[in-house]
C-alpha cells in the first residue's frame, strides 16, 4: 500500500461491518487508498469453533463490485480474512461494460447498456450472493459511488439533440437476503430511507422493487431485489440539507409478512387496534401484505408519516413458530418502541442515524439532522463520523452537525487532499524559517 493510505483499525468504535462498508465505499468514491485491519474484531462467533470477525460473503460481495468497478488493487480480500487493503485505480472510469447480451450473465463490476432504438436508456449491473446475506447491507456500501461517480456519459447517447453532461440512469440488481436479522429489511429502505434521501436529503430519483423475497430464516432462500437510481450529473454537489420540524403524525404504513392468510389478519387486527388507541386520528395503509411461506417467518414493519413528510419506522422480524401469544407481543413490541421513538420528536428513527452520516459528509454546507431530545448518536452513528472524519477530514461537533466537504461529481479528490498535505507541508516549514 501507499505510504498515503488511510489506516483504520477495525476494533474501533461499534467494530462491526458498517465500518469496512463506508471505509471501502468512501475509498472507491475518493480514489484514497484504504487499509482496514482487525476487521469485525468486535463481532463474537455465532457458534462455538467458528471464527471470530472477519470478512463474511456479504462484505465480500459489496466489495468485489467496487474493485472491479474502480479497477483496485487488494490484498486479504478472502472470506474470513482480518485484513484487507483497497487501492482504487484513479483511471477506471467506473463504466466498465459488458458485451455480453444475455441476462444473469454480467461480469461483476460490469454494466450492461440498455438501449431503445438507438438511445441509451440505462445501464444494467448485478451484485450476487449465493446465500441471503443483507442486499439492503450491500446497498449501503455502493451506493456513495453509484450517486456521485461521474460516469462522462454524453447525454448525445440518451437524446440526440443535446451536448451536455449528463448521468445515465442506471439498474442495480442485489441478490441476497431481504429480510435479514440485524439488518435493515427491503421495506424499511423503501418505505423509509428512500423516501427521505429523495425528498428530504436532495439525491436524485430512486426506487426499490423486490423480485423474489430472499430470508435467512426457515428453509433459505435468496432473493433479488432492483434499484433504479439516477446519479448525480458531473460537475454538480449535494446541497447542504437540514432535517428539522418534524410535524404531526397524520398517517402508519404497516407491512405484514406471514404464513397464511388467518395470521396476518389477526396481526393486522392487532395493530389497528393498537394504534387507534394511541393515535386516534391517523390513517391507517397497508402496503405490503405477503405469504412468508413459513411458519417461522414473521416481519412486522410500522412507518409513521408526519405532516412534514417525515418517515420514521419500527420493525420485528420474528424466526421462530408463532401463537397467538407471540403475535400479541410482537405487536405490543414494536408499537411501545416506534410510539418511544415519536415521544423524542425527532425527524429520524435511531436506525436512520448512521446511514444519514455519508450524505453529511459529502453535502456543501452545514448540514443538521434532528434526532430528537435526549437522543445521543448511536454506536453506529459515531463509527460512521469516526470514519468520514478520516478519511474526508472534515469533523462532527457534538450535536451532530458538520460542515461536509462539498464532494463535486468527477472530481479527483486525493489530489484535493494531496494538495493539503503539501501546502500543510509548506507552511509548516515556513514556520521553521522564521523561528
Amino acid at each position: 500500500m501507499p505510504p498515503d493510505a488511510v489506516s483504520l483499525d477495525g476494533r474501533t468504535l461499534e467494530g462491526g461491518g458498517q465500518l469496512l462498508r463506508l471505509a471501502v465505499s468512501l475509498s472507491a468514491l475518493t480514489y484514497l487508498p484504504v487499509h482496514v485491519w482487525h476487521i469485525r474484531a468486535n463481532r463474537a462467533p455465532r457458534k462455538a469453533g467458528q471464527q471470530a470477525g472477519g470478512l463474511k460473503p456479504a462484505h465480500l460481495a459489496a466489495v468485489e463490485w467496487l474493485v472491479k468497478a474502480t479497477r483496485a488493487k487488494t490484498q486479504g480480500m478472502v472470506k474470513g480474512s482480518s485484513d484487507l487493503q483497497f487501492q482504487p485505480d484513479e483511471r477506471s472510469s467506473g463504466t466498465n461494460t459488458d458485451e455480453s447480451n444475455s441476462e444473469h450473465e454480467y461480469q461483476i463490476g460490469t454494466w450492461q447498456d440498455v438501449y431503445d432504438s438507438e438511445s441509451l436508456i440505462r445501464r444494467e449491473t448485478y451484485i450476487r450472493l449465493t446465500s441471503p446475506g443483507s442486499v439492503c447491507l450491500i446497498l449501503q456500501a455502493v451506493l456513495p459511488y453509484l450517486l456521485f461517480h461521474s460516469s462522462k456519459i454524453s447525454t448525445q447517447e440518451i437524446q440526440a439533440d443535446s451536448e451536455q453532461i449528463a448521468s445515465v440512469p442506471l439498474r442495480v440488481t442485489i441478490e441476497g437476503g431481504t429480510n435479514v436479522s440485524k439488518s435493515p429489511s427491503v421495506e424499511y429502505i423503501s418505505q423509509v430511507l428512500i423516501p427521505l434521501l429523495v425528498e428530504k436529503v436532495g439525491i436524485p430519483p430512486m426506487a426499490a422493487k423486490v423480485i423474489k423475497r430472499g430470508w435467512s430464516s426457515g428453509r433459505a432462500d435468496v432473493g433479488s431485489v432492483q434499484f433504479d437510481l439516477k446519479p448525480f450529473s458531473s460537475g454538480s454537489k449535494l446541497p447542504e440539507f437540514h432535517l428539522t420540524n418534524r410535524g404531526e403524525v397524520v398517517k402508519m404504513h404497516v407491512s405484514i409478512l406471514a404464513s397464511d392468510s388467518n395470521m396476518r389478519d389477526k396481526l393486522r387486527g392487532k395493530v389497528v387496534e393498537g394504534l387507534l388507541a394511541r393515535y386516534p386520528n391517523v390513517e391507517i395503509f397497508f402496503p405490503v401484505e405477503e405469504d412468508t411461506k413459513s411458519g417461522a417467518r414473521l416481519y412486522l414493519l410500522i412507518v409513521a408519516e408526519t405532516s412534514n413528510g417525515y418517515r420514521l419506522g419500527r420493525d420485528c422480524l420474528w424466526e421462530r413458530k408463532t401463537n397467538a401469544a407471540t403475535l400479541e407481543a410482537i405487536t405490543g413490541t414494536v408499537i411501545k418502541e416506534l410510539e418511544k421513538e415519536l415521544e423524542r420528536g425527532g425527524c429520524v428513527d435511531e436506525y436512520m442515524q448512521d446511514q444519514l452520516v455519508v450524505f453529511q459528509a459529502l453535502a456543501k454546507g452545514r448540514s443538521t439532522v434532528d434526532s430528537g431530545k435526549d437522543m445521543a448518536a448511536t454506536l453506529h452513528t459515531k463509527t460512521a463520523r469516526w470514519v468520514a472524519e478520516q478519511l474526508l477530514g472534515m469533523q462532527f461537533d457534538e450535536q451532530g452537525t458538520c460542515s461536509g466537504c462539498g464532494f463535486e461529481v468527477g472530481e479527483s479528490f486525493n489530489k484535493r487532499t494531496s494538495q493539503g498535505a503539501i501546502e500543510s507541508s509548506t507552511m509548516d516549514l515556513e514556520r521553521m524559517r522564521i523561528s
